[in-house]
């Protein structure tokens, strides 16, 4: 269950920095669809703003990394992190992207798998050598 109101679009329409936002994120998207995660924070519509033009500048902007593979970062940073709603929504992202069965079960492989070194490394306190630090 929420912590806050989840807002609909005729209380947000009551919040025009808020739904000046909600716009912006259906003609990006293009898409009428704008999920729970947008309407929670439209209950403070300034730091929605601010979040909005992040994530469009850290995940939709032109740059080196391919948007499939932003996707696929943000789902091993969500499983980290225990964000069980950010891994449903990256998840359908990639997906959307073109993230295919065998991409996900390799990402999920590759997530497990450093949970497991990082955690023995960890509890073993291992230095980290000389050669990996930048020079």
């Amino acid at each position: 269950m929420s912590t806050v109101k989840l807002l609909s679009d005729d209380e947000i329409r009551q919040k025009p920095e808020a739904w000046a936002v909600f716009e912006d994120i259906r003609a990006t998207r293009k898409s009428d669809f704008v999920n729970n995660f947008w309407r929670a924070l439209a209950n403070d519509p300034p730091q929605m703003r601010r979040i909005w033009d992040q994530l469009k500048q850290v995940m939709m902007a032109e740059g080196e990394l391919p948007p499939l593979v932003r996707e696929m970062i943000y789902i091993a940073v969500s499983t980290a992190n225990g964000c069980a709603y950010c891994v449903h929504s990256h998840t359908a992202a990639a997906r959307t992207k073109g993230m295919t069965d065998g991409q996900h079960a390799e990402l999920l492989a590759v997530i497990g798998m450093a949970a497991q070194t990082n955690a023995l490394a960890t509890a073993m306190q291992v230095p980290v050598d000389e050669a990996f630090h930048v020079k």
